[in-house]
This record gives structure tokens, sequence and C-alpha cells, in this order.
């Protein structure tokens, strides 16, 4: 079954409460984690690895906290995924690399060309819904 991970649901929630608290707000991984229920220190890595994508701006101090960095509307699903995840491939063979090593059925498979056909169909999806599309 095709299933987005908790990291990734994660990082859609506080992508989307950023979003709605984007007006001059700050909101700090503490407030994120007890609005939604979600354990701070997964909330804390989810906020981290939007920093590192450039997705928000992060601010120290009292008043500190997270803002997101572009409008909701340029920020596409893939980009909020790509900043958690370092990969989210419907199979281990589409994996950049994959050799016989990592599927012993590579060499004779005949649904990886499909599969990868799928594959880019979602990431087209992921890519065409912006942020705010799920405000």
């Amino acid at each position: 079954m095709l299933k987005l991970s908790k990291k990734t649901e994660y990082a859609f929630m506080a992508a989307r409460h950023l979003a709605l608290n984007n007006s001059g707000h700050y909101s700090t991984a503490k407030e994120i984690a007890e609005h939604y229920e979600i354990p701070y220190n997964l909330i804390a890595k989810v906020l981290q690895n939007f920093t590192k994508s450039e997705l928000v701006i992060s601010f120290q101090g009292v008043k500190g906290g997270y803002m997101l960095n572009k409008s909701p509307e340029n920020i596409s699903l893939i980009d909020i995924i790509k900043a958690v995840e370092s990969s989210y491939q419907l199979t281990e063979c589409m994996l950049e690399g994959s050799t016989i090593d990592t599927c012993s059925h590579l060499d004779c498979c005949k649904i990886r060309d499909p599969l990868i056909e799928i594959q880019r169909k979602i990431d087209n999806v992921f890519l065409q819904t912006s942020l705010k599309q799920i405000l």
C-alpha cells in the first residue's frame, strides 16, 4: 500500500500551521507540537529540515520561532516532502543507483518501468499541488 511516512504527514501539518499563521506571527516547535499532539522532537526535526531547505526562516530569542520563507501558493507539496525525506519512491529499485544487490529481480522485472511511470505521475501531482491548496 502506498503510504506517506509519519514524518511527511507531520511536515504537511507543520507547513499548513505555518501558512495559516503567516501574518507576522512566528510559530514555535512547541506550539505546533502541542496544537497537533505531535512529539516535540519530531516536529523540531521537521522544522530544522524546513530551515535547511529554505522553506522557513527561523528566528532566535524570546519572540522567536518559524515563519514561511515563501507564500503558500509558491510552495509545492513536493517541496515539503523533499525537505524531510531522503527519498519517497514506490519501491527500492527506483532509487538512484539501484543494483542487483538491492533487488534480485532487477534484471528480469517487468513491473519496474510501469511503476516508474506511476511514480512520475505521483510526483507531478505533488509538484502541481501547492501548500495553499491544502489550507
